[in-house]
C-alpha cells in the first residue's frame, strides 16, 4: 500500500500579512509585519479585540483574543489597522487556487488554513517535501505572504508538525518521529487540549503530551470520558479522519453575534439588532438552499452574563420574517431589562429547501418568501447596502450584521479534523 501524505499548509499570522501585503502593493511603505502592529476591531464601536498580531507584537506578550486596550498597555506604540474580510476572503481564495494544482483533494479547515492530500500524486512528484518547499515559494513569490507546512500520514501530525516553528517553515511529524518531536511539547500544544481539559491534566502530573500519551487510558477515560480517548489518541499520533474536499462537509447550522456599538436597553432596539442578524442568516440560508428547524438567540448583558433560548419550529424555514418574528418572541421570552453589549443569533437542524411545507395554523410566509429573494438577487447584483428596512435609517445599527459583511467578530470556518 502507498504511503499516505498529508500536508497543514497555515498562512503565518494570517489577517495582518494580507492586511501588510495589500498596503505595500498600493504604495505604503510601511510593512506591517515587521512592526509590532495587530488587526482588530474598532475601539471606539467596542470591536476591541486582536484578531492577528505581527511576530514584532509578539514580543510585547500581546495575545490573540486579548482587548486592545490591554494590548496598548503592553505597548503604547502599537499600530492597530480594522480588519477587511472582503480582502482576506479574496486572499484565501488565490491561496487555495495554488494548492488545488497539487491535488484534487484540499480540505478547507479555516480562513487561513487548508490541508491537502498528497497521496498517489507520485506522477507529479515523487519527493513531498521537496513538493512542499515548492508550494511554500510560490505563495510567498506569487502572493506575496509566507505560510508554513506541516507533512505527516495523517491530518492531525501534519497540524502538529505545521506548528513546530513559524515563519516560512516546512516540518514532518512522521509517526516514527513522535516521541522526539512531539511528545517533549507542554501539553497544551496537542489539538483539542484546551484550558480546562490541560488543567484536569496537570493537576493529575500530565504535563506534556508524552506523559498523555504513556498514561493508563482506564484511568484517563475516568475523569476525561470520551474527550479523554480522543486526545489520548492524538498524543499517541492516531487520527484516522479523510482530507474532505470543498461540498462533502454537511453544514449543520449557522448562525452570527455582533458586538453592538452602544448598550441596548429597550426592546425596539434589541429587535433591530436581531433583525439584522437575520437578514444576513437567512439569506445564507437561501444562498445554501436549506431550510431552518430550529432557532436560537443568545446575549451578553455590559456585566458580560450570557444566557441562550431556542425553539423547534413545526415547519422548517428560511423566510427573513418568520425567523425574526420567533427570535423576537424568544429574546422577549428570556430578557429581564438589563443593558446588552453583545447578541447573537443561530439556526440549525437544516433540511434542504426543494419540498416547503406551509403551516395550516400559522401564518403564510410565501409572500414574503418571494420578496425575500428579490432582494437577495438585488444585494447580490448591487451589494448588501442597496436595499435595506427604513427602521435601520438613523438608528446607530447595521442593515445586516455578520456573514456577508465586514463587522462580523470572527468569521472563521475551523471545524474538527
Amino acid at each position: 500500500m502507498a504511503k499516505r501524505y498529508i500536508f497543514h499548509i497555515d498562512a503565518n499570522s494570517a489577517y495582518l500579512s494580507w492586511e501588510a501585503v495589500y498596503r505595500l502593493q498600493h504604495g505604503d511603505p510601511l510593512d506591517l509585519r515587521t512592526v509590532p502592529s495587530v488587526v482588530g476591531g474598532d475601539p471606539t464601536t467596542r470591536h476591541g479585540i486582536v484578531l492577528t498580531k505581527s511576530i514584532p507584537a509578539k514580543k510585547f506578550k500581546i495575545q490573540t483574543g486579548e482587548t486592545l486596550y490591554s494590548a496598548c498597555q503592553k505597548c503604547p506604540g502599537l499600530i492597530i489597522v480594522p480588519p477587511h474580510y472582503s480582502l482576506y476572503r479574496q486572499c484565501s481564495d488565490a491561496m487555495v487556487e495554488i494548492f488545488r494544482e497539487y491535488s484534487p483533494s484540499v480540505q478547507r479547515f479555516s480562513v487561513d488554513e487548508c490541508f491537502l492530500d498528497f497521496s498517489g500524486m507520485e506522477l507529479l512528484s515523487d519527493d513531498p517535501i521537496k513538493t512542499a518547499h515548492e508550494i511554500k515559494d510560490r505563495v510567498k513569490n506569487e502572493l506575496g505572504f509566507t505560510v508554513n507546512i506541516g507533512i505527516s500520514t495523517n491530518k492531525l501530525l501534519a497540524k502538529m508538525a505545521g506548528e513546530l516553528k513559524k515563519p516560512d517553515l516546512v516540518h514532518t511529524i512522521f509517526p516514527e518521529e513522535v516521541p522526539a518531536k512531539m511528545w517533549p511539547l507542554p501539553i497544551e500544544e496537542l489539538f483539542m487540549v484546551g484550558r480546562a481539559t490541560s488543567k484536569k491534566l496537570r493537576s493529575r502530573n500530565i504535563n506534556t503530551i508524552g506523559e498523555l500519551a504513556n498514561y493508563d487510558l482506564k484511568i484517563i477515560k475516568l475523569f476525561l470520558k470520551s474527550q479523554g480517548v480522543l486526545v489520548w489518541n492524538y498524543a499517541n499520533g492516531v487520527d484516522y479522519s479523510p482530507v474532505r474536499t470543498v461540498g462533502t462537509i454537511e453544514v449543520k447550522g449557522m448562525g452570527n453575534s455582533t458586538t453592538i456599538p452602544f448598550d441596548v436597553e429597550d426592546r425596539i432596539n434589541a429587535h433591530l439588532v436581531l433583525l439584522s442578524l437575520v437578514e444576513s442568516v437567512s439569506n445564507r440560508l437561501r444562498q445554501a438552499k436549506v431550510l431552518a428547524r430550529l432557532v436560537s438567540v443568545s446575549f451578553r448583558t455590559n456585566e458580560f452574563y450570557g444566557c441562550s433560548h431556542q425553539r423547534k419550529l413545526y415547519n422548517a424555514t428560511d423566510c427573513t420574517d418568520e425567523i425574526w418574528q420567533i427570535a423576537c418572541e424568544l429574546f422577549d421570552e428570556l430578557w429581564k431589562g438589563h443593558p446588552l453589549r453583545h447578541m447573537g443569533l443561530r439556526v440549525s437542524e437544516l433540511c434542504q429547501n426543494d419540498f416547503y411545507q406551509t403551516s395550516l395554523f400559522g401564518k403564510n410566509y410565501e409572500k414574503r418568501r418571494k420578496i425575500d429573494s428579490a432582494v437577495d438577487t438585488i444585494r447580490e447584483k448591487y451589494g448588501s447596502s442597496a436595499i435595506f428596512r427604513s427602521a435601520f435609517l438613523n438608528s446607530g445599527l447595521h442593515s445586516m450584521t455578520g456573514g456577508v459583511v465586514e463587522n462580523e467578530d470572527y468569521p472563521m470556518m475551523t471545524n474538527l479534523l
